[in-house]
C-alpha cells in the first residue's frame, strides 16, 4: 500500500460525497437559512450565543474528535488496511454523516434542546426519560476514558524503587504544561474577542503565535511531575468548573484555538504522508478474527469488533449529544449545519485514515507489541514520516506537536461531556412544557448545574481511576448504540413532520445489531470475570451492571420508537 495514494483516494471519495450526499440531505430535509436558529431566538450570553461559523467549527471538530479518531482506526489495524478504509469511507458518509447533520438540523428545530428532547416530541414522553437515562450512563463512560486518556498523556513515569524517572516523563511534563499555557491563553483570547470586540482576523494571529511560543516555552521548561491518580483529580477539577463557566470564556475560544492545533496537525500529517509517500508494509487484509493482538489482547472477530472499535472515524453517538446539546445553541445560521456537522464527520475521516497511514509505516513496530499505544503509533509514524522528509532534526517537536494535539481534542471532548451531562440530568426531571425553574424540593436541588456536573465528575473520574483500557470496549459499544437510538430519533421526527427519512433505516438497523451483539459479548466478559475473581471484581460487576442497563434501555426505546415510526406512517396513509 503507498500511504499518499491511500490518503489521496480517500479524500477524494469523501469530498465527493459532501458535495453530492450532503447537498441531497439538507434538500430533503428542508434546511431553510431565512429561520432564525436559536442562538439568536434564546440568546441568553451564558448557553446560547451565536457563534461565527469558523469558530463554532472549531469548538464542534474539537469536542467530537477526542482520541477517537486516531485510536479506533489504530486497534483496528489488525483486520487490515481495506477493512478499516471501507468503514471509514462509507460508515462516514452514509453513516456518520447523516446522523451528525440530522442530530444538529433536529435540535435548531427544537430550540436548541437536545436530542432527548426530539425523541420526547417524537416518540413520547416515556422514550425521552429512556434515551436520556442511556445517554447520561454513556457520558460517564465518555468522561471516565477520554479522562483517563488525558491523565495517561500527562503523567509521570516511576523507576523500579518508586522514583520519578525524569527523562522517561520528559515529554509528557512537557505536553501537561504546554496545555496548561494554552487553557490560559485561550481565557484571555475569550475575555478580548467577547468582551473587548477584538478583530477576530487579528486575535487569531496572536493566538496561532501564542501557540507556537507555548510549545516552545514547554518543550524547554516542563516542572511538573505528577502521578496517574493526581492528574485524574486535577482533570476532574478542570472539567467540573469548564463545564458550568458560560461559554464564552473558556469552551467558545478554547475549541477555536484547538482547531488550529488540529489543523497544523493535519497539514503536517499530509506534508508527511505525500512528501515521503512510503509503500507500508500492513497487509490489505489480515483475516475475519484478530489472531494479531499486539496489546495482548485479542478485539475478536471483525463482526462486531471492526464497527465499534472504529466509532468516531466512521459513526459515533457522542457526537449527535454534541450537535444537539452544545453546538445547536450557537448556530449562526441554518446552512451552517452542513458544513460543521456533515463536513466536521468527513474530517474525522480524513483523521482516522492519516492514522491508518500512521499505523501502517511502523506496521512491524506495532505488529510485535513494541509500540502498541494509539496516541505514541500516531504521534511516532507521522513524525518520522516527517522528518524523513525535512530531516531528523524536526522529529521531537513534530512529535510533541501531535501528542498535544491529542491531548487537547481529549481535555475538549471531557469538558463537553460534562456539559451534556448536566444539561440531561436537568431534562430527566423536567415535564413536558417545563423548565428546571419550576421544580421545587430535591428534585430543584440535584439539578442544580453545580450538584449536576459535581455528581457527573465524581463518577467518571471514579471510573476512569480503573484504566481506560478497562471500560473501552464499554464506552465503544454504548457509544455506538448511542449512534443507532439518535438515528432513530431522527428518523422518528422527520416522518412526524412528513420529510424523507428513509436514508436512516439500514444504518439505524445495522449499527443496532452491531452494538447489541458486541453489549452481550462485554457482558459474558464480565462475567468470566466475576467467576475468575481476584482484585478487580467489583469493577467487573460495575461494568457488567452498566451493560445489561444499557442493553435494557435500548431495546425498550427501540420498542417504542418502531410504534411511532408506525404511527406516523398510519397517520401519513390517513393524510393521503
Amino acid at each position: 500500500m503507498n500511504a499518499a495514494l491511500f490518503l489521496i483516494i480517500g479524500c477524494a471519495v469523501l469530498i465527493v460525497g459532501y458535495i453530492f450526499y450532503g447537498g441531497w440531505l439538507a434538500k430533503k430535509w428542508g434546511v431553510d437559512n431565512s429561520r432564525p436558529t436559536p442562538a439568536h431566538t434564546m440568546e441568553d450570553g451564558k448557553d446560547y450565543c451565536p457563534a461565527k461559523a469558523p469558530v463554532l467549527m472549531g469548538h464542534h471538530f474539537s469536542s467530537i474528535a477526542g482520541a477517537g479518531p486516531i485510536n479506533g482506526p489504530i486497534q483496528a489495524a489488525v483486520f487490515g488496511w481495506v477493512p478499516v478504509m471501507l468503514w471509514v469511507l462509507i460508515g462516514g458518509i452514509f453513516f456518520g454523516g447523516v446522523h451528525d447533520f440530522g442530530a444538529l438540523f433536529a435540535s435548531i428545530r427544537h430550540k436548541g434542546e437536545s436530542i432527548g428532547e426530539v425523541i420526547g416530541d417524537a416518540i413520547g414522553a416515556k422514550a425521552k426519560k429512556l434515551f436520556i437515562t442511556f445517554a447520561y450512563l454513556t457520558l460517564i463512560l465518555v468522561v471516565a476514558a477520554f479522562a483517563s486518556i488525558v491523565a495517561n498523556t500527562f503523567k509521570a513515569t516511576y523507576t523500579a524503587d518508586g522514583a520519578i524517572d525524569y527523562a522517561a516523563s520528559s515529554a509528557n511534563a512537557s505536553t501537561a504544561i504546554i496545555s496548561i499555557m494554552f487553557i490560559l491563553m485561550a481565557i484571555l483570547f475569550g475575555f478580548f474577542v467577547y468582551r473587548r470586540n477584538a478583530p477576530l482576523g487579528i486575535s487569531t494571529v496572536i493566538g496561532v503565535i501564542g501557540i507556537v511560543a507555548c510549545m516552545v516555552i514547554g518543550l524547554n521548561w516542563h516542572p511538573i511531575y505528577l502521578s496517574y491518580t493526581v492528574w485524574m483529580i486535577i482533570v476532574g477539577l478542570y472539567i467540573g468548573v469548564a463545564s458550568v463557566t458560560p461559554v464564552w470564556i473558556l469552551l467558545q475560544p478554547r475549541d477555536y484555538l484547538s482547531s488550529f492545533l488540529l489543523y497544523g496537525m493535519m497539514v503536517l500529517a499530509v506534508v508527511g504522508i505525500i512528501g515521503a509517500h512510503p509503500v507500508v508494509d500492513m497487509p490489505a487484509f489480515l483475516g475475519f478474527k484478530d489472531t494479531l493482538a499486539p496489546t495482548g489482547t485479542s478485539l475478536g472477530y471483525m463482526f462486531p469488533a471492526l464497527f465499534v472499535t472504529i466509532a468516531c472515524g466512521a459513526v459515533s453517538g457522542f457526537h449527535s449529544l454534541v450537535g444537539s446539546g452544545t453546538t445547536s445553541k450557537q448556530l449562526d445560521q441554518e446552512k451552517d449545519a452542513k458544513p460543521i456537522a456533515y463536513g466536521g464527520m468527513l474530517i474525522e475521516c480524513a483523521l482516522a485514515l492519516i492514522s491508518v497511514c500512521a499505523v501502517g509505516y511502523i506496521w512491524n513496530q506495532y505488529a510485535d507489541g513494541t509500540t502498541v499505544t494509539p496516541t505514541v503509533v500516531f504521534a511516532t509514524g507521522l513524525a518520522s514520516m516527517f522528518s524523513k522528509v525535512f530531516g531528523s532534526g524536526c522529529y521531537n517537536v513534530v512529535y510533541s506537536m501531535l501528542i498535544l494535539a491529542v491531548s487537547a481534542f481529549c481535555l475538549t471532548s471531557v469538558d463537553t461531556a460534562t456539559r451534556l451531562a448536566r444539561y440531561m440530568f436537568a431534562e430527566f426531571f423536567v415535564e413536558p412544557g417545563k423548565t428546571r425553574e419550576d421544580l421545587t424540593g430535591w428534585k430543584r436541588v440535584i439539578t442544580n448545574p453545580y450538584v449536576a456536573t459535581g455528581i457527573t465528575v465524581l463518577a467518571g473520574v471514579a471510573l476512569g481511576l480503573t484504566g481506560y483500557a478497562k471500560i473501552w470496549a464499554l464506552f465503544g459499544a454504548a457509544n455506538q448504540l448511542l449512534a443507532a437510538l439518535g438515528l432513530l430519533a431522527v428518523c422518528c421526527w422527520l416522518g412526524k413532520i412528513g420529510r424523507n427519512n428513509k436514508m436512516f433505516y439500514f444504518p439505524m438497523l445495522f449499527m443496532l445489531i452491531v452494538t447489541l451483539t458486541s453489549l452481550a459479548f462485554t457482558i459474558k466478559a464480565q462475567i468470566t470475570g466475576i467467576i475468575a475473581g481476584g482484585e478487580g471484581v467489583v469493577w467487573c460487576y460495575i461494568r457488567g451492571i452498566i451493560g445489561v442497563l444499557l442493553v435494557i434501555l435500548a431495546i425498550d426505546l427501540v420498542v417504542e420508537g418502531i410504534r411511532a415510526l408506525g404511527r406516523n406512517k398510519k397517520a401519513a396513509q390517513a393524510a393521503k
